[in-house]
């Protein structure tokens, strides 16, 4: 049961905690605080002070046929890298969770490891690999590519839902008869699925945030809205890049406010599972 800080020493580090906590958060979102405004700056640079409103930038992304292109590719890839990672990982979470096998640390290790490894160094191996198989320059090689880059997210999300879950479920199903697919679609999955939820939509954020693997694997066609944002901030810097950037925000804060639903669903679950 908490309380409240009872000696002058523990009012003082719960008040450096919040203002140390307080100062992280300003130094993280003051960029993405700055560049807001400049997408609505009428003048021609990205510069402070604003010279005026406008919504001109926004009505040029729109009006764009590169930028149009930029957003299909980038849901052309996305959606079914996203689709593929799901899938595998979630398959991946529950091999490793449900059996008991020599290797089992270093195969998690590997699977994890584009987490943790640079990009440049995948991106750089994935090319020398898919090379030789005639995938660079596809919407193929790209998809499975940001599959790869998607899939240790999910592994995660669901490992984590998969600590909680109890194995006694599935051994009862299948006692009663019940075949795996059945066992899995009908008692785990329910369960499971915030997980896999929020695993997927990691996925696709990662996959739509990927610039590296873009300008290696892809074909000058194939540019994505990352890649095609690279491009303007060394071509054309204007303030199009942040009307870009302030939508790409804001679809970022509804993914996390997606995921913070999912997260309040699954303990509600959990709840309702200890009564």
């Amino acid at each position: 049961m908490s309380h409240a800080p009872s000696t002058l020493t523990e009012r003082v580090a719960r008040i450096a905690l919040v203002v140390s906590a307080i100062a992280v958060l300003v130094f993280l979102v003051a960029p993405i605080l700055a560049i807001l405004p400049l997408s609505v700056n009428d003048s021609e640079f990205l510069t402070y002070p604003m010279r005026g409103w406008t919504t001109r930038w926004y009505e040029s992304v729109f009006a764009s046929e590169k930028w149009r292109l930029a957003v299909m590719n980038s849901f052309l890839i996305g959606i079914p890298a996203t689709v593929i990672a799901t899938v595998l990982g979630t398959l991946a979470s529950i091999g490793l969770a449900m059996a008991d096998f020599r290797g089992k640390a270093a195969i998690s290790a590997l699977i994890l490891s584009p987490l943790v490894v640079p990009i440049v160094i995948v991106a750089v191996g994935l090319y020398f690999f898919f090379a030789p198989l005639g995938l660079t320059q596809t919407y193929t090689g790209l998809i499975v590519a940001h599959a790869a880059l998607g899939a240790p997210f999910v592994v995660v999300t669901v490992s984590a839902a998969l600590a909680s879950f109890d194995r006694n479920l599935a051994r009862a199903a299948a006692s009663l008869g019940a075949p795996p697919v059945t066992v899995f679609r009908r008692v785990m999955l329910p369960i499971l699925a915030p997980g896999v939820a929020s695993g997927a939509l990691f996925a696709f954020a990662a996959s739509f945030d990927e610039v590296v693997t873009v300008m290696l694997l892809g074909a000058p066609h194939q540019r994505t809205i990352p890649r095609e944002m690279f491009s303007g901030l060394r071509d054309s810097f204007n303030p199009t890049i942040a009307a870009v950037a302030t939508l790409l925000t804001v679809l970022a804060v509804a993914l996390l406010l997606v995921v913070e639903a999912l997260r309040l669903r699954a303990e509600r679950l959990k709840t309702r599972a200890g009564d």
